[in-house]
């Protein structure tokens, strides 16, 4: 793992430019991690599908918070009896909007069960707004991303990735390249709460412009 992020980390320079084929040697080298991706928007959840797959990420994408909960083994709020798919998750990255249960209620849901609170929790959103992004940060999720998300913040996501096997990673706090983003692990009250803005507008595949 610190191999992995030692390279995403060179990715993103300028100085130490790391190829994509040495990354994905060093990716390969550690068992694969399972994304469960949850998006209303078929657009941004193919975008952070592919984006997610391109890093060589597992992904499961489904459409809204309570079918990630079904893919989970809740039911009924009830998670008692989870489906195997729950232990192979190692991280949920969520749409903060979404019709019916918000990406805040799948936050609080996770959090609140106790079989399934240990897994890491990314919250996303077009909006950048400071409350939601507090409020998010405070219930336990681990980053918010400010979309488009683009590559650079998916390789960042391995600081988060629960290995199955063992205890949660913590994460090595550092960040890999520009983003707009908000860690949990950098802000600690709203005062002190600062979105970092990217000039670049448009989601980025592999270093190719998406239209």
């Amino acid at each position: 793992m610190e191999l992995l992020m030692e390279l995403s980390s060179k990715m993103t320079t300028n100085n130490y430019p790391v190829s994509q084929k040495r990354f994905a040697a060093a990716i390969s080298s550690i068992p694969e991690a399972h994304v469960l991706a949850v998006d209303d928007s078929i657009v941004d959840r193919k975008l952070i599908e592919g984006l997610l797959k391109t890093s060589l990420y597992k992904v499961t994408a489904v459409d809204s918070a309570l079918k990630a909960l079904e893919f989970l083994g809740v039911r009924d709020g009830c998670s008692t009896s989870l489906r195997p798919n729950a232990s192979q998750v190692n991280l949920i990255i969520t749409d903060y909007c979404m019709p019916g249960m918000t990406g805040y209620d799948l936050l609080k849901a996770i959090k609140d069960s106790t079989a399934l609170r240990e897994i890491p929790v990314v919250v996303m959103s077009s909006e950048n707004s400071p409350n939601r992004i507090e409020s998010c940060l405070k219930e336990g999720a681990e980053e918010f991303l400010i979309k488009p998300v683009k590559i650079s913040d998916v390789k960042r996501l391995w600081s988060y990735i629960r290995n199955p096997t063992k205890a949660p990673c913590s994460g090595s706090g550092e960040t890999l390249g520009p983003s707009p983003i908000c860690s949990k692990r950098k802000v600690g009250s709203l005062e002190g709460l600062q979105v970092k803005s990217n000039p670049e507008s448009q989601p980025c595949l592999n270093g190719v412009i998406v239209a």
